[in-house]
């Protein structure tokens, strides 16, 4: 199958799309230097936030599909050097709008979950 969204995204900083069927997609971001918050190794969230996003929508696969809304969690610190893989799972479609369920882990440890609700319009947002 092939990606047709988001085709821009940096997959150094947003991660890199490794699995995708309907409905489902699986990135995996391996961190370093540049996502650092800290000194000691912490990554900053928003890197953490930017692939799970990326893996909804790539589950989604439309090339007109845009974010609306998230609720999200942070489970456990992920550090620099650490590769954090992310699977999307489509769980709901009603008519534009989809929601898609994110986890992601470190060697089998969840450190992130999210529902990212999306909508597929009918042209590019920018047009």
């Amino acid at each position: 199958m092939q990606l047709h969204t988001h085709l821009a995204i940096d997959e150094s900083l947003g991660g890199r799309v490794v699995r995708l069927r309907p409905g489902y997609a699986q990135v995996i971001l391996p961190t370093h230097r540049a996502m650092l918050a800290d000194r000691k190794g912490l990554i900053h969230g928003g890197f953490l936030f930017s692939a799970a996003d990326y893996a909804a929508m790539a589950a989604v696969n439309d090339p007109h599909v845009v974010l609306g809304a998230s609720e999200v969690r942070f489970l456990a610190p992920v550090r620099k050097g650490e590769t954090v893989i992310f699977e999307a799972e489509l769980e709901v479609r009603k008519g534009k709008k989809r929601i898609v369920k994110v986890q992601g882990k470190v060697e089998g440890k969840k450190v992130f979950e999210g529902s990212f609700t999306a909508f597929v319009l009918d042209h590019h947002i920018l047009d």
